[in-house]
């Protein structure tokens, strides 16, 4: 397998998707760069997968900020010669009704999952264009999908990520770069283990929604995202995939 240079975003937590796809990726023998706002976490997650004898860099990144794309993909760049992959995963959840929802909330929502989609596109293009290849991975959600009360703003964020990465997907097709969307359904992170402990009533209540009868594991999504970097999903562009244990086949 040849080696590649993958930008996974939002992978500064232990527990959380974009750790698992980054770890994952660098096991397979690629060379990832690991961001995140949380700088410091970030380079923590890319020694723990050094000290594995894999290839990970560890950086600093708001990913609303349209300079520091630009810095970013210089600097990668420069470090490894090529952007083979990008993953979008940073994100955030404001989960508000509509009629509580201001307006910075909104914009917060919609900059930090979607703006950030379209501007880490947009930056890492020039390269992959000029590669002839390259692979971007853009982190939705079943919300996504299907109507979800009391998360307005981040429904329409993710749902605004699907749409975008098909029609990207079309735009650069014919250059050799494929572009898809996940989909994740419930998912047992850190987050979610935050929330169970506050309300642990409402673990047994979301398992039986599920129709697999349990949570997703962030290795669940992670492969998913390796799957799709990979010269496996060659034929594989514009694509929606939903990772929920059938939750939304409902």
């Amino acid at each position: 397998m040849t080696q590649k240079s993958i930008i996974v975003t939002g992978a500064a937590s232990a527990g959380g998707l974009g750790f698992a796809a980054a770890r994952l990726l660098a096991r397979e023998g690629h060379a990832v760069t690991l961001t995140d706002l949380d700088g410091d976490n970030a380079a923590d997650r890319a020694e723990e997968l050094r000290a594995e004898g894999l290839t990970a860099t560890g950086l600093a990144q708001d990913v609303t900020d349209e300079a520091g794309w630009a810095a970013l993909v210089d600097r990668v760049k420069n470090e490894t010669g090529r952007i083979d992959g990008l993953v979008n995963n940073a994100g955030i959840a404001v989960l508000k009704w509509t009629a509580d929802l201001d307006v910075d909330s909104w914009d917060r929502q919609i900059n930090v999952n979607l703006k950030s989609v379209y501007l880490g596109c947009r930056a890492v293009l020039p390269v992959m264009q000029a590669q002839g290849s390259g692979s971007i991975v853009n982190l939705s959600s079943i919300a996504g999908l299907v109507g979800v009360p009391g998360a307005s703003a981040y429904a329409a964020s993710k749902g605004g990520v699907r749409l975008y990465s098909k029609a990207l997907a079309l735009e650069v097709a014919k250059q050799g770069i494929r572009v898809n969307s996940v989909h994740p359904g419930v998912i047992w992170t850190d987050m979610q283990k935050v929330a169970i402990e506050d309300n642990p009533d409402q673990y047994d209540v979301i398992n039986a929604a599920i129709p697999m009868g349990r949570m997703g594991e962030p290795d669940d999504i992670g492969n998913m995202i390796a799957f799709l970097i990979s010269d496996r999903a060659r034929y594989v562009t514009g694509g929606e995939f939903v990772v929920d244990g059938g939750l939304t086949a409902q």
